[in-house]
């Protein structure tokens, strides 16, 4: 046994595909469910703590700083390595095209400085930390990320609705890839530095680049067609979190990568999943709907 890692946010994007990684590796996993069980309780004896919780947009403001607190407090305790599921918010509007470890984290926007100070608590409390930065994910079943919810919503139309410039680099990360990568960088915690910040270089794929993956896995032509987002400003005046979907909609039309060179220094056993295979993947409920969606990781409640 590797070791025991708590799962916080288990039935998220992030969370889910990281519980099944770190079981899949060895490890013993545990998962904690809010309102139920006690963080300090549930952290005791664990040597990694994977913070996937991520309320909804308009709970940032309120929420993001208290469960940070809790988290830092819970590491403080166990003595745990908090992962982080980092993302290209901190940098803001007009950031260089490829995002690194020394990019300024620079963003004004209310949901960016959020995160921004989110980061920075972790690194002022002194706990071991790692921040895994990638893009927009990419998920191996529907999960109300951009991509499925929104963008291939209509891929069997042979369509993408795109929310930017079709041709324009996008950061994008494939699921069970950067689960692997948090799993792999948690493997050697102790040769890291004390607050860690890596960019997962993910793939770097356009929207035309996405539609002809999306034609070479389906086999019919797709094409990348610019996004409506008129029916989102209509649903923004009666559901707040659309609104953050427009302060965030400037990385859509912001040409921007993820640098590998800190990742594949400290990874460099790491073989990322061809995109083809991985948008096979991404797509499969498209191609075969009465494919039954993977039970996912076996895990066991925090003790």
């Amino acid at each position: 046994m590797k070791g025991t890692v708590l799962i916080l946010g288990s039935t998220g994007r992030f969370g889910r595909n990281t519980a099944e990684a770190f079981w899949n590796a060895g490890w013993q996993v545990r998962t904690f469910q809010r309102g139920k069980d006690d963080l300090a309780e549930a952290a005791r004896g664990v040597d990694v703590i994977v913070n996937g919780w991520n309320p909804s947009y308009e709970h940032w403001a309120k929420l993001v700083p208290t469960m940070t607190e809790t988290v830092i407090e819970a590491s403080r305790i166990s003595g745990a390595t908090v992962v982080i599921p980092g993302n290209v918010y901190v940098f803001g509007a007009g950031s260089p095209s490829v995002l690194d470890e020394a990019t300024p984290h620079a963003a004004t926007n209310p949901l960016g400085r959020i995160r921004i100070n989110m980061e920075a608590a972790y690194r002022d409390a002194g706990v071991r930390t790692i921040v895994l930065r990638a893009g927009d994910y990419l998920d191996t079943q529907p999960s109300g990320n951009w991509f499925d919810r929104v963008i291939a919503q209509k891929v069997e139309k042979g369509r993408l609705a795109y929310p930017g410039q079709s041709d324009i680099p996008h950061a994008w990360a494939y699921l069970p890839d950067l689960a692997a990568a948090a799993v792999a960088l948690c493997d050697k915690r102790d040769q890291l530095e004390h607050f860690q910040e890596v960019a997962f270089p993910g793939y770097t794929l356009s929207g035309q680049q996405l539609a002809q993956l999306s034609s070479d896995v389906l086999g019919y032509p797709v094409k990348a067609v610019p996004m409506n987002w008129m029916p989102l400003r209509l649903l923004g005046l009666v559901m707040p979190f659309v609104r953050g979907l427009f302060e965030m909609q400037y990385l859509w039309n912001m040409p921007h990568e993820l640098s590998g060179e800190t990742f594949d220094r400290l990874l460099p056993e790491f073989r990322p999943t061809d995109p083809a295979a991985a948008m096979r993947s991404v797509l499969q409920h498209k191609i075969d709907p009465d494919k039954p969606v993977p039970a996912g990781a076996a895990v066991v409640a925090a003790e």
